[in-house]
């Protein structure tokens, strides 16, 4: 097979910088997706109990066997597909809903303008904020508490719910944003203009036109995007620790219990699991893609007859997303300052800035930690990137068979986390030399890499290829065409790329814990490992600071993006003046 896609890569390839090319095609393809082929193997065997390392080697069924005894297993993986159905429809239905009531609006440019900010907030953050606000004692029922005059505790909550309500409404609210940023690029390519203007000629309103017309258009486009969703929700730990219900686990909870458990038996019962939360993100994604194929295909009576359209509860949506996103920054800079804050007043009694000062000497590290892995890993990952978009590009103008599929680019980010990342060990146990700082970079590179590629496919699609031809056509080396031509169009695209790797390395917690066996520290596993306590005034530091990292990023991001907006528009304009001086 090596030798196939050797021969297919280089078959046609006379120029250095081709062979150049190719080979870097290759390495990124080596590191980024290669490593998914040893990862499914490792989880396969040792699911069936086959780990030579650890001095299993006879094939068992043990692990499953364990799993299946597993009280209240039924219970866990009901409720984890609950939340992720659930979790992604509602996802997938406000998000719509916002771009219906706000798109092409004078709110519009507000919204659009908030989603970095709103995005820099980390899933571990926004998490340890909503129980800060939604827990018995949180600032919502404080305030709820303040209005009735009733000073008893109250008893409801969103934290730790059996149902796992809470989790639910945390990870839509987290994933609306993520589903606003892949539409606005996705929704540039439907000639929306065009679609009104026929629409409304034929009688149709705002919302029909949306619903009617538009709906099943920008469903098949966001697929990808729905994916990651539900595989996200179907697999999240670090957010389910925190708020995610405990009677029973949900499933991913559950197989990361029996990973850290010191049993070794235990540790083929989580590999068995971890097996089949893959198979279960398998159906999860099935379900996802009958949905779309039954609204697309089934339902094509109601697109085409009649007028009748659903209210969606867009400005609701927006203002509950936005509202709760920015209202937890506050409140979690409250709670850093706050030396005593007694149940039910809404302010803290006493202030104090000695948590801070006291936590000085360890988040200092650990914020270096965190931004030496993630400037390398988001920086390689873009890099890698670039080159496959490319080389499908290429490949496409070519007309050439070979090129790399958007579905095995995803992967990444389609399959359970901790089920790729027990096979991803078991790898990294095979070789006799621990390198933790090399196997984290490298996970975050892989888990990053396909949120860059999606960050960076808008921009690729919409980029007028007219202009590389005429470049090519004029004697330009396709570097240079690239990098005096394309570059400087797509640049505001590669930098808020960027920072979305940057951001997704900065979060990750699973990868760091499991491949750094512990010996690794970023602000996210100590804010994870803090909010599983009881400390909230340190918990809400170390949130602040892992909301703060990525923020700087997107913000210089954008900063720059608009220079090289306002230089293309400069250079059009003078384009122009030269064009009519020759007329």
């Amino acid at each position: 097979m090596a030798k196939t896609l050797w021969f297919l890569m280089f078959k046609k390839t006379k120029s250095i910088a081709s062979i150049t090319f190719n080979l870097l095609v290759l390495l990124a393809i080596i590191i980024c997706l290669v490593p998914l082929l040893p990862a499914l193997l490792g989880l396969f065997s040792s699911a069936f109990a086959y780990l030579p390392a650890l001095g299993l080697r006879q094939v068992s069924l043990l692990g499953f066997e364990q799993l299946i005894e597993w009280p209240g297993l039924i219970n866990s993986i009901l409720l984890s597909l609950f939340i992720t159905f659930a979790s992604t429809f509602l996802a997938a239905l406000f998000s719509f809903a916002i771009l219906q009531s706000m798109w092409q609006r004078k709110s519009w440019k507000l919204i659009e303008s908030l989603l970095s900010p709103i995005l820099a907030l980390p899933h571990v953050a926004f998490a340890i904020g909503f129980v800060f606000l939604f827990s018995p004692s949180g600032l919502l029922v404080r305030f709820v508490d303040l209005l009735t005059g009733d000073n008893s505790n109250t008893v409801w909550s969103l934290v730790h719910d059996q149902y796992g309500l809470g989790l639910i409404a945390a990870l839509t609210l987290k994933e609306i944003p993520f589903v606003l940023l892949m539409s606005v690029a996705l929704l540039k390519q439907l000639n929306l203009n065009q679609t009104f203007n026929t629409a409304q000629t034929l009688g149709y309103s705002t919302k029909q036109i949306w619903q009617k017309i538009i709906f099943a258009q920008w469903l098949v486009k966001i697929r990808f995007s729905l994916f990651a969703i539900a595989a996200y929700s179907l697999s999240v730990v670090d957010i389910a620790l925190i708020i995610g219900p405990t009677k029973p686990y949900p499933l991913a909870v559950l197989v990361w219990q029996w990973f850290n458990d010191g049993n070794i038996n235990h540790y083929t019962t989580a590999s068995a699991g971890a097996l089949l939360l893959l198979l279960l993100a398998v159906f999860s994604l099935l379900m996802v893609r009958c949905f779309e194929w039954f609204f697309v295909e089934k339902c094509r009576s109601w697109l085409s007859s009649g007028r009748y359209s659903f209210p969606l509860p867009g400005a609701l949506a927006v203002t509950l997303c936005y509202g709760l996103s920015l209202l937890i920054l506050p409140v979690l800079l409250l709670w850093s300052v706050a030396f005593r804050w007694p149940f039910p007043l809404l302010l803290p009694s006493s202030w104090s800035f000695d948590y801070w000062l006291d936590e000085l000497p360890y988040f200092t590290q650990y914020i270096n930690n965190s931004l030496l892995i993630a400037l390398i890993s988001a920086t390689l990952a873009l890099g890698f990137a670039i080159l496959i978009h490319e080389f499908n590009e290429r490949r496409t103008r070519s007309k050439n068979s070979l090129f790399v599929p958007e579905l095995l680019i995803a992967l990444p980010m389609l399959a359970p986390q901790i089920s790729l990342l027990f096979g991803l060990q078991i790898a990294t146990i095979l070789v006799p030399q621990s390198h933790y700082y090399l196997w984290v970079i490298w996970a975050h590179i892989i888990f990053a890499f396909p949120y860059i590629y999606l960050a960076l496919n808008g921009a690729y699609k919409s980029y007028d290829k007219r202009l590389d031809k005429v470049a090519l056509s004029l004697g330009l080396k396709p570097f240079k065409v690239w990098w005096k031509i394309k570059r400087p169009l797509l640049m505001p695209a590669i930098l808020i790329a960027w920072a979305v790797g940057i951001s997704v390395s900065l979060a990750q917690y699973l990868p760091t814990l499991m491949l750094g066996a512990g010996r690794i520290t970023t602000i996210t596993t100590e804010a994870v490992a803090l909010a599983s306590g009881q400390q909230r005034r340190l918990s809400a530091i170390y949130a602040l600071l892992q909301t703060l990292l990525p923020f700087i990023f997107y913000l210089f991001a954008i900063v720059v993006s608009r220079y090289y907006i306002v230089d293309n528009i400069n250079d059009k304009n003078q384009q122009k003046t030269v064009r009519n001086r020759s007329l």
